[in-house]
C-alpha cells in the first residue's frame, strides 16, 4: 500500500505565495507521473498540474506561469509552488501519483488533500 500526504497548505493574501508538498510512502519501486489536482467548493475537480518521471511538465492555462511543479524522485516527493495566489485559487488541493509496485503492478493513488485559502 501506499500513501500520500500533502502538507504547505493555509491562508494567504492574494498576491502571496504558498509551496506545497506531496510526500509518498510505503511499498513504492517507481513513480510514474505525479499532479496537483484541485477542488473548489461547488466545482468539479480540476488538473492543475502535472510533471511526468523525467521532468516534463504541463499545466492548466489558470496555473501557467504563476505554478511551478517539480519533484525530488530520491524522495517520492511532488511540490508544487504558488506564486500571485488569487481568490480563485481558493481550493482544496490534491496529489496523485501514478505508483509502480515490487510486481510491475501500477495503481492510482491519491493524497487527503490540504486546504489552500486566498483572501482578498
Amino acid at each position: 500500500q501506499v500513501q500520500l500526504v500533502e502538507s504547505g497548505g493555509g491562508l494567504v493574501q492574494a498576491g502571496g505565495s504558498l509551496r506545497l508538498s506531496c510526500a509518498a510512502s510505503g511499498i513504492i519501486f517507481r513513480i510514474n507521473a505525479m499532479r496537483w489536482y484541485r477542488q473548489a467548493p461547488g466545482k468539479q475537480r480540476e488538473l492543475v498540474a502535472r510533471i511526468t518521471s523525467g521532468g516534463s511538465t504541463n499545466y492548466a492555462d489558470s496555473a501557467k506561469g504563476r505554478f511551478t511543479i517539480s519533484r525530488d524522485n530520491a524522495k517520492n516527493t511532488v511540490y508544487l509552488q504558488m506564486n500571485s495566489l488569487k481568490s480563485e485559487d481558493t481550493a482544496v488541493y490534491y496529489c496523485n501519483a501514478d505508483v509502480f509496485d515490487p510486481y510491475r503492478s501500477i495503481s492510482d493513488y491519491w493524497g487527503q488533500g490540504t486546504q489552500v485559502t486566498v483572501s482578498s
